[in-house]
């Protein structure tokens, strides 16, 4: 019985590392996406049987309506995200992020989709001296981008039923390397100017961050549209795992880099003050006793991985190029417009 899955942000730095991996374990994937990234990162895959894309926009409810169409499930990873980008256009970033959340729940449902996973966000929590933030803990969004990620896990969760199953996960910031890569996430910064400047300039310093490797987030993922039901329905679920002060996220990039490319030399490591205060630990356990689910891969496996690609001469210009940089490549072009 084929058994599809409707991506939405597919051709996003998640999801083009998510896609071969849904493709491999035998599911047929749509990915809905605007492609205002790029088209490279997924173009091996056109072709195959099982794999189809929606060039759309996700506030385009006709285009959403046939996306979900015989769906079993949707992994909604589609927004503009960091906070940088959303502060460019706050009013159009609501639009995608929150106003189009509530309408893609309803199309779902309407359509017969199984399963849905909403991919929220850690950053929901904002500031917290608790030493383990974990998933009952208030949410202090200090930033829109964070609110209104934090608005929408309401909407999933009050639609869960027995035949519409909705789960909501929390992930720590993405780290590693992907065939749509960007440079404006923490671990990938720090390395990018490590290796591009033998330098790492940190703001701050002070504040804890929680990481997860790419391709672990992305291993969950998959292994989430197999879950039992009973264990996953209705749940929210931090996805986390190395818990870090950002300058010791620096001294780990700093050690790796010079392991990995001695030529380079000593890499300095700079301190600067910084108004960004967000700084939470946040708690996995939950997720490891209710599915089991541990992960495999570090921030000094991120790194390495930065590395090679690095030596493989995989980022041409990394330190300038927009395509890198959500909020540079939105200033450069123009977002798409709502739809009519």
């Amino acid at each position: 019985m084929k058994r599809t899955v409707l991506v939405t942000g597919g051709a996003g730095y998640v999801g083009v590392m998510l896609v071969p991996k849904l493709l491999a374990r035998g599911f047929d994937v749509r990915v809905l996406d605007t492609y205002f990234y790029g088209h490279e990162p997924l173009a091996a895959l056109r072709g195959a049987a099982n794999f189809h894309e929606i060039v759309a926009d996700i506030r385009d409810l006709d285009a959403v309506k046939r996306a979900v169409e015989g769906c079993e499930s949707v992994i909604h990873l589609a927004c503009i995200s960091n906070d940088p980008s959303f502060e460019l256009d706050p009013d159009l970033a609501k639009t995608i992020n929150f106003d189009a959340f509530e309408p893609l729940v309803k199309a779902s449902q309407a359509a017969g989709v199984k399963r849905f996973l909403y991919v929220s966000s850690s950053s929901v929590y904002g500031v917290s001296e608790v030493p383990d933030v974990r998933e009952d803990h208030p949410l202090l969004a200090l930033t829109d981008y964070s609110k209104y990620k934090a608005m929408c896990e309401p909407i999933a969760l009050a639609a869960n039923s027995k035949s519409f199953e909705t789960v909501v996960l929390r992930p720590a910031t993405v780290c590693g390397f992907s065939t749509r890569m960007r440079f404006d996430l923490s671990v990938n910064i720090l390395t990018n100017h490590a290796v591009n400047n033998k330098k790492i300039l940190v703001f701050g310093g002070s504040q804890f961050r929680p990481n997860i490797h790419i391709d672990d987030i992305t291993d969950l993922y998959v292994d989430l549209l197999d879950e039992r039901g009973e264990l996953i329905a209705g749940e929210t679920f931090n996805a986390g795992y190395q818990n870090q002060t950002i300058a010791q996220i620096a001294n780990i990039v700093k050690t790796v880099v010079e392991t990995e490319m001695p030529q380079l030399g000593p890499i300095a490591v700079e301190t600067t003050p910084t108004d960004d205060l967000r700084s939470y630990r946040v708690n996995s356990d939950k997720i490891e006793r209710v599915l089991g689910f541990r992960t495999r891969r570090t921030i000094e496996d991120a790194v390495r991985d930065l590395c090679r690609a690095f030596r493989a001469g995989r980022f041409l210009n990394s330190m300038t190029d927009a395509r890198y940089f959500n909020v540079k490549l939105m200033k450069d072009a123009e977002a798409v417009a709502v739809p009519s």
